[in-house]
């Protein structure tokens, strides 16, 4: 188990000796791991679990609750962490010594930053990182490119990762001050969409590992592009479905569209179908929670291919906000008295149409409406 560092170890310039030490020698470790790990923790190893946790004024107890919400994995008594480790518990420990944080939420303050980085490290490992290390003459190895790659990236990665962080931290900031009370901002009333690819089951079936994953991948882009430039949140990718959510029910609408749309417009891509839901929402760990978010994923299982269906309270919120009329029937009625005082219709974005109510498990009955854009056409 190892954690970031920036202690000791290190030459004048900043740099780790990429020679491997003699206790990485009795290790039995691959060498160029050991020389990856030193070069990316900028330090060596010079603690056990007790001996870490003791230099950080912790229990060993608290220490072990605090590396395993990292993701990391026991490692018995083995000298195997940094000065890193002993910071990175002091500064927790200090923030629930100082009152900031109780212990539990230093415990999911750990947890949530190892899951998402955790993820992260995986994908630049196993997606960027071994495209950029193919040999780039014949009868180099891996191996020989592979460290002066990381050499060259890892400031530059580092520095990214905290810019795109701080961007986030700051969006998510705004939001919790524009939320009206303490209990808005933990219990909210979000548009809360599921998009689902039809039939995926039976293409993993039929297709090679290779183009099923290009296949997904593509899908997460798209749709991560999309909710991103529409104004939405994207909560999470589930291979072949995603999860996303949004302040107003006219934003979900415009993102659900627009992904119905966009795939429908690409031929290697199977039908599409979304479902959304709109009431209070739980938010945790940047997931969301609760009857609303089940009732869109229930909505999406009963949507047909290429459409979105809704509930009544997302329906209800596009006829408040006047993105959508209640009815043809009033909506031709307003045209035609707009006409007559010589003034501009309703200009609605959306249309709404009532399908059959049905019973969903776990839900009752519900009554989904069919979402389509006002006229057919794209706004």
């Amino acid at each position: 188990m190892t954690v970031d560092d920036t202690g000791s170890g290190a030459d004048g310039d900043g740099r780790v000796d990429p020679e491997p030490g003699p206790e990485s020698a009795d290790s039995g470790e691959d060498p160029l791991a050991l020389r990856l790990e030193g070069l990316i923790l900028g330090a060596e190893r010079r603690y056990t679990p007790f001996q870490a946790a003791r230099s950080a004024g912790v229990s060993m107890e608290l220490a072990s609750r605090f590396w395993r919400a990292m993701g990391f994995a026991d490692i018995g008594q083995a000298k195997a962490l940094t000065e890193a480790d002993v910071l990175a518990l002091r500064r927790l420990a200090g923030l629930v010594e100082a009152g900031l944080l109780s212990e539990a939420m230093a415990v999911q303050v750990a947890r949530s930053t190892g899951q998402t980085t955790a993820r992260l490290a995986e994908w630049q490992i196993d997606s960027f990182l071994e495209g950029l290390t193919e040999p780039p003459e014949p009868g180099m190895t891996r191996t020989e490119v592979t460290y002066p790659i990381v050499e060259l990236l890892l400031p530059e990665l580092q520095e990214f990762l905290v810019y795109v962080w701080r961007r986030q931290l700051a969006a998510s900031a705004g939001r919790v001050v524009q939320a009206g009370d303490d209990e808005e901002m933990v219990d909210r009333r979000l548009a809360v969409g599921f998009a689902d690819l039809v039939g995926f089951t039976r293409l993993t079936r039929r297709m090679e590992e290779e183009e099923l994953g290009e296949l997904v991948e593509a899908f997460e882009t798209t749709a991560a592009d999309l909710v991103a430039a529409r104004g939405g949140r994207l909560i999470k990718t589930l291979g072949d479905e995603v999860l996303y959510a949004a302040d107003d029910a006219g934003t979900a609408a415009e993102i659900a569209l627009r992904l119905i749309e966009t795939m429908a417009n690409d031929e290697t891509m199977p039908e599409l179908r979304v479902g959304i839901a709109f009431g209070t929402v739980t938010t945790r760990m940047g997931d969301v929670f609760g009857t609303t978010v089940n009732l869109a994923s229930r909505l999406t299982s009963i949507a047909p291919k290429d459409a979105v269906l809704v509930d009544s309270a997302f329906a209800e919120e596009l006829t408040r906000t006047r993105d959508a009329p209640a009815s043809e029937t009033v909506a031709a009625e307003e045209a035609a008295a707009a006409e007559k005082e010589g003034e501009q219709p309703p200009a609605y974005r959306f249309a709404l149409q009532p399908m059959w109510q049905r019973p969903v498990r776990g839900l009752g009955v519900v009554e989904p409406w069919l979402l389509t854009r006002r006229g057919g056409g794209e706004s």
